[in-house]
């Protein structure tokens, strides 16, 4: 069972996404809020967070200032899925760098909808083939710091990062500890300059686009 909550300023939007994770038993929407205040007086705790909050970019903040600060609170707690009308490059690269983990449009199908929760709750990265190729530039800039060479185990760890992987997963995988994972994780950030999630996940995505596009 996969968890969600839904953040978006539209009513009849959020009845449609609730509606149609209603349709999937693997799907359990715990609250379904217009912001992030108004999922806490939901009774959404960081006790008992979703694996997966679903977030409109814009909420009600108009189309001309993206809701930044509510994909950063929620990612604290949990996985965010941005789910947008738009799909320009800049909103989808500022969703990203607030530490979204997937991004996926409004005209996108029920199938896709249901892929991207799935992947993003396994602790993987979704995005759809359009929006892979569309920030295929951006995400091969190289980091502004000159990148120091990973070690072995640690180009392992990021290449099950890539691959979608959790920590836990990845651990399980190479025989070390959930621990060992992590300590490779920031000396992967710190050899190659990310600051964050965000970037580490451009890193991924940098190292496996093939399987982020759907390509064999």
């Amino acid at each position: 069972m996969i968890t969600i909550v839904i953040i978006d300023d539209h009513p009849i939007a959020r009845r449609g996404l609730e509606a149609m994770a209603a349709a999937h038993a693997q799907l359990r929407v715990l609250a379904s809020a217009g912001s992030v205040a108004q999922l806490s007086h939901a009774a959404v705790t960081a006790a008992a967070p979703p694996d997966v909050a679903v977030i409109d970019l814009y909420l009600d903040h108009g189309h001309d200032q993206p809701a930044v600060n509510a994909i950063i609170a929620m990612s604290a707690r949990s996985r965010v899925l941005v789910m947008s009308a738009f799909a320009g490059r800049d909103q989808v690269m500022t969703a990203l760098r607030a530490g979204a983990r997937g991004y996926i449009t409004k005209h996108a199908s029920e199938s896709s909808f249901i892929a991207a929760i799935e992947c993003v709750a396994s602790g993987g990265f979704y995005l759809s083939a359009a929006l892979a190729y569309m920030l295929q530039d951006d995400l091969a800039q190289p980091s502004h710091q000159p990148a120091r060479p990973l070690s072995p185990r640690e180009a392992e760890t990021l290449d099950y990062i890539a691959r979608g992987l959790t920590h836990a997963q990845t651990a399980a995988r190479m025989g070390i500890s959930e621990t060992t994972v992590n300590t490779h994780i920031e000396r992967i950030r710190r050899k190659l300059g990310l600051g964050n999630k965000a970037e580490l996940t451009r890193m991924a995505i940098q190292l496996d686009q093939h399987r982020l596009t759907g390509q064999p």
